[in-house]
């Protein structure tokens, strides 16, 4: 059973930082897009970040413009493990953020509907 599970979440003040991990298993990730995606409440679901798949722990990275410069997306492909670092994070960062895998789906990275793993969400919240 595939399982992705985020940890890390919680409360920040603004201009504070927050780092969120998720840890993937049940089947192999090499070759699998990972991602973050996070929603806000009242909103839609919408993309952070993502990594693609290189033979070792790098990758290409993309991020969406609202987080760019402040949030920095790796992975480790030895342990299966995504991470997220939230440096400068703002109120406007406060969502539920959700760890995703697109394995042997083609498209663009920045769409959800490649994705066909997903955890269930952990929350973060940023005060001002």
């Amino acid at each position: 059973q595939v399982q992705l599970v985020e940890s890390g979440g919680g409360s920040a003040q603004a201009g504070g930082s927050l780092r969120l991990s998720c840890a993937a298993s049940g089947r192999t990730f090499s070759g699998c897009v990972m991602a973050w995606f996070r929603q806000a409440p009242g909103k839609d679901r919408e993309f952070v970040a993502a990594v693609t798949w290189s033979g070792g722990s790098g990758g290409r990275t993309h991020y969406a413009d609202s987080v760019k410069g402040r949030f920095a997306i790796s992975r480790n492909n030895a342990r299966n493990t995504l991470s997220l670092q939230m440096n400068t994070v703002s109120p406007e960062d406060t969502a539920i953020y959700y760890c995703a895998a697109s394995c042997d789906m083609p498209g663009s990275v920045y769409v959800q509907y490649i994705y066909n793993y997903w955890g269930q969400g952990t929350q973060v919240t940023v005060s001002s």
